[in-house]
């Protein structure tokens, strides 16, 4: 029974050196994949292309498609809500719009946040496992499948083993998990392989943008940087609105708020906030205007 390595690439330092170690031991039967969310930043899409052509490999692109969720979706909605909010309901969920992030947010009435991050299951790992990872099975293959995950990320990672048995018989391997950042970016320049260039520019992670987990100065970062980014957050905030029924959704949870609203609570006002000093009281004219001489937080200055 033939091995088949399967890794997910998400443009970011650690899938990269997971990428470069797989290549560097030589690994056979190598299938690198690439789970397109429809929120990455264009340089990250650029930077996918990058690694396929500076290590003369294949990146396979995959996509989530929840056409069939969106239809459940409407017969639940026009069995189930109040009659005024049908109508606002079903229109929101006519048909997709080919931007899976901004679809499972539709089809859910809400963003994900940190207390309910469904977007990695359902756009990465999900889709991956659908469209690439099964068939594999259904041929006969063995799946290995590369996680490049570390264990000084978070707590809930540092109890994860090296190696399990997942379900379906697919083999979850994760080779990197006792790595430090240097080890990470060494790796990099082992190889002379760029990191994602978000790094140098204020990114403590890329791949969504933003993430649910963007810290404050990388909201300032991009709304000074990249301003169509929250110009497009706050068109997605009025769309994923309509088909919620509490009627309103923004990008962070107004946690503690008894009436949220998009102008108080939406990503505007998040970009507000960041831009204040320690507290959240009193704009930084400082830097908001000037900017720190290296914005990156690994130290890869531009």
């Amino acid at each position: 029974m033939a091995f088949q390595n399967v890794i997910s690439i998400s443009g970011g330092k650690d899938s990269t050196a997971m990428l470069l170690l797989a290549l560097e031991r030589g690994t056979p039967s190598l299938l690198p994949v690439f789970a397109d969310t429809g929120h990455e930043h264009p340089q990250t899409y650029e930077y996918i292309t990058y690694l396929e052509q500076a290590l003369g490999i294949e990146i396979r692109r995959v996509k989530a498609d929840f056409t069939n969720d969106f239809e459940r979706k409407r017969n639940f909605i026009a069995n189930n809500w109040p009659d005024d909010l049908k109508e606002r309901g079903m229109k929101a969920l006519e048909k997709t719009t080919g931007i899976p992030f901004l679809d499972l947010a539709i089809l859910k009435g809400r963003f994900p946040s940190t207390k309910a991050k469904f977007c990695t299951g359902e756009l990465k790992s999900l889709p991956i496992q659908q469209q690439v990872e099964l068939p594999l099975l259904r041929d006969g293959h063995r799946v290995i499948s590369w996680q490049g995950v570390r264990k000084e990320e978070s707590l809930a990672r540092r109890n994860l083993p090296h190696s399990q048995l997942l379900d379906l018989g697919i083999i979850a391997y994760r080779p990197i998990l006792e790595w430090t950042v240097e080890e990470v970016f060494a790796l990099h320049r082992k190889h002379r392989i760029e990191p994602n260039p978000l790094y140098s520019q204020g990114m403590s992670r890329v791949g969504c943008m933003p993430c649910i987990n963007a810290r404050k100065g990388e909201m300032a970062e991009i709304s000074n940087r990249f301003p169509e980014v929250i110009e497009r957050m706050a068109e997605w905030e009025q769309i994923v609105s309509q088909g919620s029924k509490r009627g309103c959704a923004t990008f962070w949870p107004a946690r503690g708020a008894s009436e949220v609203t998009l102008e108080r609570h939406g990503i505007h006002s998040v970009v507000d906030w960041s831009r204040t000093s320690r507290g959240g009281r009193q704009f930084d004219l400082i830097a908001s205007t000037e900017g720190p001489l290296c914005s990156s937080v690994y130290g890869l200055c531009e």
